[in-house]
């Protein structure tokens, strides 16, 4: 910012002149697309995850065939010029199912870990900034969840509320937000004995606008490369669910479904391996997108 002194002498500040601004902006601009360009894992994560979003919002439109349609008379076919895939148990079609998975799969992940990371901020940055018992209390109902293996809770979970696709969601944000909550909690209490803050209440300021407007916007990188890859885990853990019969239910065409009705069909190397490939190609796009979110997002990762 420019300092300039009033008549009487005294400093007063002043705002960026719209050039220099516009020209800092398009230099930090570069900065990141120059980080983005040289870590190739970003940038094939990056490619790989918004394939997989088009994918998922032109189902209709991509997929030959509906994921419910079936071919009794030519059930385990191998791949073929009609069926690229080949078709499962019941005759459908592979690759239909799975175009039309990579939705179910996108937005039950995203879904999951958003819900939770919401849930999980809110409670670890209330129980931070408040401090004494109420940190206590809140901290120790977070670390009763924390105390069981999450694969086994969101098991018990599913199987108390019923096998679906909407119980295992419910299952895995119980499971995840006080991963958030305890993470969240630690920054909120570094970021709080900061210069910034300790300025923020001299001026009287409120401790709700000091956690709203200046710590939490200051974890924000963290917490971005953090969902990005625990989206990854939520497919993966929405899969194992379906697999283990506690997610989705036919004739939903969830991967790990899709992947749980070919147990029997060792023969048939197509049923298991496509939505198997699916799953890793998404998983590994998330994984390596959140990889290079973190150097962008880090303040050393590029100069301005």
């Amino acid at each position: 910012m420019l300092t300039m002194t009033d008549s009487n002498g005294v400093p007063a500040v002043t705002s960026f002149p719209d050039e220099l601004t516009k020209e800092l902006d398009e230099r930090k601009s570069r900065s990141i697309l120059q980080v983005i360009l040289h870590n190739r894992s970003s940038v094939f994560g990056f490619l790989v995850v918004m394939t997989w979003i088009i994918i998922a919002i032109l189902a209709p439109l991509i997929a030959p065939y509906g994921y419910k349609q079936n071919d009794i008379a030519h059930r385990l076919s191998a791949p073929s010029a009609n069926h690229w895939f080949g078709q499962d148990e019941l005759g459908r079609d592979i690759f239909s199912r799975i175009i039309w998975g990579g939705r179910i799969s996108l937005s039950t992940g995203i879904g999951v870990i958003l819900v939770a990371a919401v849930v999980g901020i809110a409670w670890g940055a209330v129980a931070a900034y408040s401090g004494g018992l109420t940190d206590e209390v809140m901290m120790r109902f977070c670390d009763v969840i924390l105390g069981f293996p999450s694969l086994v809770l969101a098991m018990a979970i599913a199987a108390a509320l019923g096998p679906s696709l909407l119980h295992s969601m419910i299952a895995m944000m119980i499971v995840w937000w006080p991963l958030y909550a305890r993470m969240i909690r630690s920054m909120v209490l570094s970021e709080k004995e900061r210069e910034y803050v300790t300025a923020a209440r001299a001026l009287g300021i409120s401790r709700t606008r000091i956690l709203a407007r200046h710590i939490l916007p200051n974890t924000m990188g963290t917490l971005v490369v953090m969902i990005t890859v625990d989206i990854s885990s939520a497919i993966i853990l929405t899969a194992a669910l379906s697999f283990l019969g506690l997610g989705a239910v036919p004739p939903t065409p969830e991967w790990g479904a899709m992947i749980a009705s070919s147990r029997e069909l060792i023969d048939q190397w197509w049923v298991p391996l496509f939505p198997g490939i699916a799953l890793f190609t998404v998983a590994i796009g998330f994984n390596f997108l959140g990889d290079g979110l973190r150097d962008i997002l880090d303040p050393r990762g590029y100069s301005d």
